[in-house]
């Protein structure tokens, strides 16, 4: 099979041999990848296996004709593929019939090469350029994705320590805690915007990701400074494990990020249980952080879509409403892997979670 072309590809449906050389030869000339197929059927295997940017298709055929063809393509919700018919019959009924079918355009045999050629190159110009934007427009919907899923954490210890402060009830030496925690909360925030809104495509911005590394113990204290006092505060534990001093191959920042969205899963999904958390080593030249609570666990059938987009840890809370966008896991997957490190689920000996994220050394520190 030819491997498509920048000039897009082709798919080319008629009953006679003759003509799928005539015009396979002249696509190819122009530089475009030419699939050929002879009847209806054998068009909507093509098409499914590999989609055309474009399907010249005869009208009429023996056994399914091209209305047939466009017929099966909407039944079989194949994705949408501008369609030039190739008609001997200057019928208007039937341009007419071949248009409400959903063709973009006719080609009247015997064609001239000139004509033909243009509109080839008209439509398929049309369709890469909607599939250009279709996914800038994906991008951009994930880069909103990611970055409002990433201020609901800080915002939401924001929140918290707002809220205690305006209770009254704090003793006088505890208010510069809960002040730390909003001011350091905002901070991650900024830090969040300014890493989704800068390049990430610049040679700098590159080498900084080669060179990142941090301290797993720089992460733990973080960790027990961003929500210890919201576990004092539901009377729950933070329990810290031994850490030592290894450090991996990824910036603070993002992994701080990944550990605090394990830590609300936590508190989200097993409210009322202590988190533990610890470091040991891993595979050769790598090392685990582990985060651990004696909630309800994950069940099996859920363990399958646990790390894909939108899948929620529990069944849906109506008390908790909008509580959960079902990104967080699948995001934290994504981004650990990216830095050449591994994130997954266990079961806990005894009950509970167990979500590990497995992290490359930090060269250097061997």
């Amino acid at each position: 099979m030819r491997a498509t072309t920048k000039r897009g590809r082709v798919l080319v449906v008629d009953d006679q041999p003759a003509n799928l050389r005539v015009v396979s030869a002249l696509l190819e000339r122009q530089g475009f990848d030419v699939a050929l197929a002879e009847t209806g059927e054998a068009a909507l295997d093509a098409a499914e296996a590999e989609p055309p940017d474009l399907l010249l298709l005869d009208m009429m055929m023996p056994g399914m004709d091209g209305f047939g063809v466009m017929q099966e393509i909407r039944r079989r919700e194949l994705p949408k593929v501008p369609v030039v018919f190739l008609t001997a019959a200057q019928d208007r009924g039937l341009l007419l019939q071949a248009f409400e079918a959903g063709a973009v355009d006719y080609v009247i045999k015997p064609f001239i090469p000139e004509e033909l050629l243009a509109r080839v190159h008209a439509h398929i110009g049309l369709k890469l350029a909607r599939d250009r934007l279709e996914q800038v427009a994906r991008e951009r919907q994930e880069l909103v994705n990611l970055v409002a899923h990433d201020l609901k954490n800080p915002l939401t210890s924001v929140v918290f320590a707002a809220d205690i402060l305006a209770s009254g009830t704090l003793q006088p030496d505890r208010v510069p805690r809960y002040l730390q925690v909003i001011r350091e909360s905002a901070e991650d925030g900024l830090g969040y915007i300014r890493r989704y809104l800068e390049t990430q495509a610049s040679a700098r911005g590159a080498a900084s990701a080669r060179d990142a590394r941090v301290a797993l113990g720089d992460v733990v204290e973080w960790i027990i400074g961003r929500y210890g006092l919201q576990f004092e505060d539901s009377g729950c534990r933070l329990s810290i494990g031994e850490v030592g001093g290894a450090v991996v191959a990824m910036d603070g920042l993002v992994l701080r990020q990944v550990v605090g969205n394990l830590i609300s899963n936590a508190m989200k999904y097993a409210p009322g249980s202590d988190v533990d958390i610890s470091a040991s080593a891993g595979a050769p030249g790598y090392w685990q952080l582990r985060v651990a609570d004696r909630g309800p666990g994950v069940s099996r059938d859920r363990q399958r879509a646990l790390f894909t987009p939108f899948a929620r840890l529990h069944d849906f809370d109506p008390a908790r409403a909008g509580a959960s966008s079902g990104l967080g896991l699948s995001l934290a997957r994504q981004i650990v892997s990216n830095a050449g490190g591994q994130l997954w689920y266990e079961d806990r000996e005894g009950g509970g979670a167990c979500f590990v994220v497995e992290l490359p050394e930090a060269a250097g520190e061997s």
